[in-house]
């Protein structure tokens, strides 16, 4: 028997978070990709959202998010980070 691994992206609609979506896709994962779109963009995922695999949560994971899944990989940029983008 074999079960699918269920995997969180945090930060899942960057441009690493997409690739990488795409890669474990690929594998056979499934796939839920929780972003806010602070510096992702909807557009690089776009062609993922209907995949079967494939699931998008908005959502800002500085507030508790209660998933069950096997894998996380957490992409979201440091906050202090994001303000130095869009100051300077």
């Amino acid at each position: 028997m074999h079960l699918e691994r269920r995997v969180l992206i945090s930060g899942g609609a960057g441009f690493l978070g997409s690739h990488l979506s795409e890669r474990l896709l690929e594998q056979g994962c499934q796939v839920l990709c929780a972003d806010n779109f602070f510096t992702g963009t909807r557009r690089n995922i776009e062609h993922l959202l209907n995949h079967k695999r494939f699931e998008l949560l908005r959502h800002d994971i500085t507030h508790p998010l209660f998933v069950e899944v096997d894998e996380v990989f957490n992409l979201d940029p440091p906050r202090g980070l994001s303000g130095t983008l869009y100051n300077g």
